[in-house]
């Protein structure tokens, strides 16, 4: 069995969920929630980068990445 190891450490996953009300966080928990978080950077980095080339740039800009946030959040609410 491969161990998926996560770009997001697991400290900070657990100072958010604990500065946010949690009591405890399990080491699970931890690393369900990286993952969460990694992917949802995932999708708006890709969409960020398309934003960016369809702009004819190759630097990714703040607009980029809030168009691509406010873009994702939009899909979500239909």
């Amino acid at each position: 069995m491969t161990k998926s190891i996560s770009i997001i450490p697991k400290a900070p996953c657990a100072r958010i969920l604990l500065d946010n009300g949690a009591s405890r966080v399990s080491k699970e928990a931890m690393n369900f929630f990286g993952k969460v978080l990694e992917e949802y950077a995932k999708n708006i980095s890709e969409s960020a980068i398309l934003v960016a080339n369809h702009s004819g740039r190759k630097t990714i800009k703040s607009k980029d990445i809030k168009f691509a946030v406010n873009n994702i959040n939009d899909i979500k609410r239909k």
